[in-house]
């Protein structure tokens, strides 16, 4: 998955010293992994400077309009119709057996890699190293997940050394950190493998039982615009992911939405800035889920509406193919 990430204004200098001994057996005791693979792991990966360079700008920094930009897009809208036209058995299979909308998996694996066609070009091994390591700020979830990427090889049998992905680690067409591929992908087409690099339906399986094991509501509301009739208290702008204001707080704000909520349903109200300011949106579960794949509302509201234009183009095509009666409406 994409990170969202808070940084010091300014970078401490890094130390460059190998773990030591105590810390990998601290790690390997924690984590469940045998000291000689961790060991061997970290004697295989190198310190990438470059890494800690692009922790430093992360996409997520960007205002709301500029961010929409790079993932909303035309092109990418159209190739998502042509994933999943191509595709469309196995969106509609994990449609029926996870009740995630076809429309948000192909979104996710289009804002994650254009549909697999840009996976990342970094060795995953020295990325989870460099950060797990010297990388201060969050080293404890990054030293984590190198300690799962050598359970995730063994398990898959997959050459640490030659795995590409995200400078965070993130790997296959859905950006999986290596404690998510091993806990929620899946042999989607029975082939006996777990492939999120080259199986789609794999791919496609494993992002629906993700959003599935973390809640996704089937035909529930995700987000929606709202109008401000008085000034926006900043002390009602969501800063932690769940929804947790009831609407009637809200409401007596002056927020108003086209569709009635009723008065207790939690929310999370958000302000993402426009060229000429802020606009307002009441995200609701679901939105949380999606933030569960990414931290950041901006990702969340990316995704969200890039669904949206793919499932309204797919629906626009003459002879979209035939897709079971269990899919829903727009999102």
């Amino acid at each position: 998955m994409l990170l969202a990430v808070t940084l010091p204004t300014m970078a401490a200098p890094v130390a460059t010293a190998p773990p030591s001994m105590a810390t990998l057996t601290t790690l390997a005791e924690r984590q469940a992994v045998p000291l000689a693979d961790l060991q061997a792991a970290a004697g295989a990966a190198r310190l990438n400077p470059e890494i800690l360079a692009l922790m430093q700008r992360p996409w997520e920094a960007k205002p709301w309009y500029q961010y929409r930009a790079l993932f909303v897009t035309e092109q990418r809208i159209q190739a998502g119709v042509r994933f999943w036209q191509e595709n469309h058995t196995q969106l509609s299979q994990a449609e029926q057996t996870y009740r995630v909308p076809a429309a948000l998996i192909t979104a996710i694996l289009g804002v994650e890699t254009a549909y697999g066609k840009q996976m990342g070009r970094h060795g995953v091994l020295d990325s989870l190293y460099t950060l797990g390591f010297y990388y201060p700020e969050r080293a404890d979830f990054f030293a984590k997940e190198f300690a799962q990427l050598v359970l995730l090889g063994q398990e898959e049998g997959l050459s640490l050394q030659t795995l590409k992905g995200s400078y965070a680690g993130a790997m296959g067409m859905g950006q999986f950190m290596p404690s998510s591929y091993r806990h929620y992908a899946v042999d989607f087409d029975g082939d006996g493998k777990r492939d999120l690099f080259g199986n789609k339906a794999d791919a496609i399986g494993s992002v629906a039982n993700y959003f599935a094991e973390h809640g996704w509501r089937w035909q529930e509301p995700v987000v929606e615009p709202a109008e401000a009739t008085l000034p926006v208290a900043e002390s009602l702008i969501g800063k932690a992911p769940e929804p947790t204001l009831p609407w009637q707080t809200l409401f007596d704000a002056g927020l108003r939405l086209a569709t009635p909520l009723d008065a207790n349903t939690r929310v999370r109200l958000l302000a993402l800035d426009k060229a000429d300011g802020p606009s307002y949106w009441v995200a609701r579960h679901n939105f949380y889920v999606i933030n569960r794949y990414n931290r950041s509302p901006l990702y969340g509201m990316a995704v969200y509406q890039l669904s949206q234009a793919i499932q309204d183009a797919y629906a626009a095509q003459p002879s979209p193919p035939s897709q079971p009666d269990l899919v829903a409406g727009r999102l």
